[in-house]
């Protein structure tokens, strides 16, 4: 079950961890990567690393992105001692590594060195206070609600964190009334979108991703004032995308203890795709939520493709 965060629906054990991420000390040259989940997050971590390493593979092959990139809030059940972790915790090459849980994200960033990516799927009236008053960017990444509900459905299925979704026309009516993991897509999206003008924040969007990603990547690069050579970008380009971060053990997840994810239910590196919601709504279930989406997104000026 889910506890509730200054009510939004969140995993008790983050909950639990909740003070320390309050009071987490940022770096003024953090990178806040910033996301709802399911919209692209690890694609725009692994961008980010890329680009902070000078699209250098092997560095980016160091270790499994959820510890080069710590994730803010993350605070893992405990799981019991004595409980089979399947497969160690981070990357494959260093072998078994015997942790009864994964370290919180708070001790993870601690200990990584300056300039640190942080990754969150904190709503932006939850950010601890510290990144804004650092000054730090924010690189904030959208995906249409159609899309993100359906990956949302099977993340739920395959990590072991989540209660059982039930069938999609009881996870959709859920995600409909922000009854999920982060709450409502609607408020995500808009109260970022609200303040992107008084952050230092850009807000992308995983449909131009996919559409155009040498534009989007330039764009990033711009936004963090660096420049990089054609052929950089080129590699960048060629390594993040979603056939080769598939198949990547330091990107794909595959890594994580199977007693927190089971990629035998679903992979975590799906389809990365836009438009899969088309092969699992029905027209009546697309009617509902078309009108549902225009009663929560009137009077905003943000807009999405519901595919490429």
């Amino acid at each position: 079950e889910l506890g509730s965060l200054h009510g939004i629906p969140l995993y008790k054990s983050f909950i639990e961890g909740w003070p320390q991420v309050e009071a987490f000390q940022a770096r003024h040259d953090d990178l806040l990567i910033a996301t709802y989940p399911k919209s692209g997050t690890t694609w725009l971590s692994e961008i980010l690393d890329m680009i902070y390493h000078d699209g250098d593979v092997e560095k980016c092959r160091r270790d499994a992105i959820f510890n080069r990139v710590p994730f803010l809030e993350m605070n893992a059940p405990k799981i019991p001692s004595g409980v089979d972790l399947g497969h160690g915790w981070g990357c494959q090459s260093r072998g078994h590594i015997p942790l009864s849980s994964p370290p919180a994200g708070i001790e993870l960033l601690e200990k990584t060195p300056s300039p640190r990516l942080v990754k969150t799927h904190l709503p932006v009236q939850l950010l601890p206070a510290s990144f804004q008053e650092k000054g730090c960017k924010v690189i904030y990444m959208a995906r249409n609600a159609k899309d993100v509900v359906i990956s949302y459905y099977y993340f739920y299925q395959m990590a072991k964190i989540h209660p059982d979704p039930g069938t999609l026309a009881e996870f959709l009516e859920a995600f409909m009334n922000g009854k999920v993991a982060y709450g409502s897509w609607y408020e995500h999206v808009r109260g970022w979108w609200e303040k992107r003008q008084e952050k230092q924040l850009l807000y992308l969007f995983y449909e131009d991703m996919k559409k155009d990603p040498q534009r989007e990547v330039q764009k990033i690069l711009q936004f963090l004032g660096k420049e990089v050579s054609e052929e950089t970008v080129a590699r960048i380009l060629h390594h993040t995308s979603f056939q080769e971060m598939k198949k990547n053990p330091a990107a794909n997840y595959e890594t994580m203890p199977s007693s927190l994810m089971d990629h035998s239910l679903s992979p975590f590196m799906r389809k990365g795709i836009s438009g899969d919601w088309k092969n699992h709504f029905t027209v009546a279930q697309n009617e509902r939520f078309d009108r549902h989406y225009q009663q929560h997104m009137a009077g905003s000026d943000l807009c999405f493709q519901m595919e490429v």
